[in-house]
């Protein structure tokens, strides 16, 4: 079982205006101005609340929280995936397409692939569009990497690729990319160092994933530096 949790940081903007305030007491309507639409800005970026990616059974594999109420507190984060399962189990069109629901302060996109159930939280004002295209690439970029074995004893045997997925696609909640080709060329690209076997594929997936040799390469070559960079710094 992988809970991954990470905490909230303010912008440098916000910390920046803060600093200001302190010093410069002639500047405080400005600063307050600038604070103000820090804070607007800021909540009009598009974010998401949570991947949570369960078994057939509503066990837990993977997850990753990022609303302020749910990260720290895993008695909610159960009670959350309980109601999910309950309220999605028996929606058979989720083998074939996504689903939405509203489930108290959240709306969840969600698609079962094999015995495997993927989930998208957002706020009720979050675009479902935005969402969808963030459960796209979460389940299309495993399906790429574990070469279509999208299974629950597939997924636990390569359970690495799958949260250096979820990493690549979301920081704190904000969005970094959707495209699955792309999450699964940077996953690839960050486990470089296990490389190997298989005809030149990717010795922890499953049938070998397929890489340019070129990429390969390089993914090899940023392995070498960081194990070059990691004993410099051991001396």
């Amino acid at each position: 079982i992988v809970s991954l949790q990470r905490s909230g940081c303010s912008s440098d903007l916000g910390r920046g205006i803060h600093i200001y305030t302190r010093t410069s007491t002639d500047a405080r309507p400005r600063a307050a101005m600038l604070e103000k639409k820090a804070l607007d800005l800021d909540a009009s970026v598009p974010r998401i609340s949570a991947l949570v990616l369960m078994d057939s059974e509503g066990k837990r594999i993977a997850v990753d929280y990022f609303n302020d109420k749910l990260i720290s507190n895993v008695a909610l984060q159960s009670e959350l995936e309980v109601a999910l399962y309950n309220k999605t189990m028996r929606t058979p069109t989720a083998r074939t397409e996504a689903e939405i629901i509203m489930l108290d302060e959240h709306q969840a996109v969600y698609r079962f692939l094999g015995d495997l159930q993927f989930y998208v939280l957002g706020s009720l004002e979050e675009n479902e569009i935005l969402l969808l295209d963030v459960l796209t690439g979460f389940c299309e970029s495993i399906t790429i990497l574990l070469r279509n074995q999208v299974e629950k004893k597939c997924v636990l045997e390569n359970l690495d690729l799958v949260l250096l997925s979820m990493d690549e696609l979301t920081e704190g909640g904000l969005i970094l990319e959707t495209d699955p080709a792309v999450i699964a060329t940077r996953v690839t690209m960050r486990s470089g160092d296990e490389m190997g076997g298989m005809d030149g594929g990717y010795a922890g997936s499953p049938m070998g994933l397929d890489v340019n040799p070129g990429l390969q390469n390089l993914a090899v070559a940023f392995g070498n530096v960081r194990e070059q960079l990691g004993r410099a710094l051991l001396k």
